[in-house]
């Protein structure tokens, strides 16, 4: 499941860079909790929630079964 993440991952990736930030995946857990840390200005900026629930977290809960949540470390 770590590689169909990862490549989920790079299909919001250049909407990230757009902003000057960026995404890395950290960890994928066995119950389906994706671990990741927004980089850059996605780091820092107030929108990052908004960021990571509506933007990647629901694309990869729609390209990859079995992701139930992603977590920022």
């Amino acid at each position: 499941m770590k590689q169909q993440v990862q490549e989920a991952l790079n299909l919001v990736r250049p909407a990230l860079q757009a902003d000057g930030g960026d995404v890395e995946l950290v960890d994928v857990s066995e119950d389906g909790v994706v671990s990741v840390k927004l980089t850059g200005a996605c780091g820092s900026c107030p929108m990052s929630t908004m960021t990571l629930k509506m933007g990647i977290e629901r694309t990869l809960k729609e390209k990859v079964p079995g992701v139930k949540e992603v977590v920022q470390v």
